[in-house]
């Protein structure tokens, strides 16, 4: 079972890297439940990932994602990433500053019918807040 879902998880990168939400939005079930840990409420279904992703791709115009290291254990996959975009939109009520950013994260995946149906995304919030100059450098 790992390679189909691997091979579901490369084309879901694809899909988030072509930055066509409709696309992407193809990967996640109907009833999809996402949580972004750096956000206060979970979005819902093909709707909900389409304005998820569209609020990054806002805030990130150029937004391209490297999948580092994935770990599947039967429909559960747990996918380590880089983020890297220059930051031209608000995100987080941050205005845009024009700085380029590399932020690491993982999202933790279930799959079901070869659609994701549940994820948690984890990502590291402190490394952006420095990549756009709210944090000193450690």
């Amino acid at each position: 079972m790992s390679e189909p879902v691997q091979r579901l998880v490369n084309d879901l990168v694809d899909s988030w890297n072509s930055h066509d939400v409709d696309r992407a939005a193809e990967f996640y079930s109907p009833d999809y439940i996402g949580n972004d840990r750096g956000q206060s409420a979970a979005h819902r279904g093909r709707d909900g990932i389409r304005a998820f992703l569209t609020g990054y791709l806002t805030a990130f115009p150029d937004l391209h994602f490297l999948a580092d290291e994935t770990l599947i254990d039967g429909n559960r996959v747990a996918l380590a990433w880089t983020a890297r975009g220059t930051h031209r939109g608000a995100i987080l009520r941050i205005p845009p500053t024009g700085r380029v950013i590399a932020v690491r994260g993982v999202s933790l995946l279930t799959i079901e019918n070869a659609q994701v149906k549940r994820a948690t995304y984890f990502w590291d919030v402190a490394e952006l807040l420095r990549a756009v100059g709210l944090l000193p450098e450690l």
